[in-house]
């Protein structure tokens, strides 16, 4: 059964150990899911019936490229203006719950699994459309425009309808949904959802110039971040710095699903 993961929101109880699992470093961060609580989230300017988890943004020492949100919608909630920066692009992913999604003059009923590309200068709105919480993951990235190329369009898709495409070699244990064509210079950034079947791994310490944000979605592993291995599960967060390097082995007895970012497509800037 596929499952897509949100933060449980709420207040542990006084019995609970304070100690947690949540770790910063100069090379990767982990949020758990069990730091997701209520007193920890935001209000959006612009937005009704809405309260927001941001889990990274531009910040000296962690984020550079992108911001993300697990952002929930009262029912009747959302925005007429979702956006305040004009040059912001997004993907949103439906976690639980209805939306209805405009882009210009099209409209978008969403539920969970459902994708959204919105490019930089969109007319977009979002509601609540049901009668419980809607639940969905909102990354932003500033868009790096190509001299003489159009930006890229609106996108949204249910995920089901993505090809997964195997790694090679791996016949099916490793396996990437792209909602974002690889060869496509107009994107500067991806988001995929990666699948590992139970016992399937990143078989090296990938090291690269791209920075990940990964949501787990669904499942369990062990992940490998710089010299350290943590272990994750449903509702964890991971920021990875450029060049952290990075494995993961999957555990439990059900696929191990991460929503990921990367930046992509762009030559490095020459100035910090």
């Amino acid at each position: 059964m596929t499952t897509y993961a949100f933060p449980p929101g709420g207040l542990p109880d006084q019995t609970v150990n304070p100690e947690g699992t949540a770790i910063f470093t100069e090379a990767y961060a982990v949020i758990p899911a069990h730091t997701m609580r209520d007193i920890v989230t935001s209000f959006l300017p612009g937005w009704t019936g809405a309260r927001a988890w941001i889990l990274a943004r531009p910040l000296t020492g962690f984020a550079e490229t992108f911001a993300q949100y697990a952002v929930e919608l009262s029912p009747g909630g959302g925005s007429a203006e979702p956006e305040p920066n004009p040059e912001a692009q997004a993907v949103i992913f439906i976690a639980h719950g209805t939306a209805r999604l405009t882009l210009g003059r099209d409209a978008y009923d969403l539920g969970p699994g459902h994708f959204a590309f919105i490019p930089a200068s969109a007319v977009w709105t979002l509601w609540n459309t049901g009668d419980t919480p809607c639940g969905f993951h909102w990354i932003r990235k500033r868009f790096e425009p190509v001299p003489g190329q159009l930006p890229p369009e609106a996108r949204v898709v249910h995920e089901t309808d993505v090809p997964k495409s195997a790694m090679p070699g791996t016949e099916g244990i490793w396996e990437t949904q792209r909602f974002a064509d690889p060869l496509d210079l107009r994107h500067d950034f991806h988001v995929n959802i990666v699948n590992f079947a139970p016992g399937g791994r990143i078989p090296f310490a990938e090291t690269h110039v791209m920075e990940h944000g990964l949501y787990v979605l669904q499942g369990t592993a062990r992940y490998l971040l710089n010299k350290d291995w943590v272990e994750v599960g449903p509702g964890d967060f991971m920021w990875l710095r450029a060049f952290c390097p990075q494995a993961c082995i999957a555990t439990g007895t059900e696929p191990f699903r991460y929503l990921l970012y990367k930046d992509v497509n762009r030559h490095p800037k020459l100035t910090l």
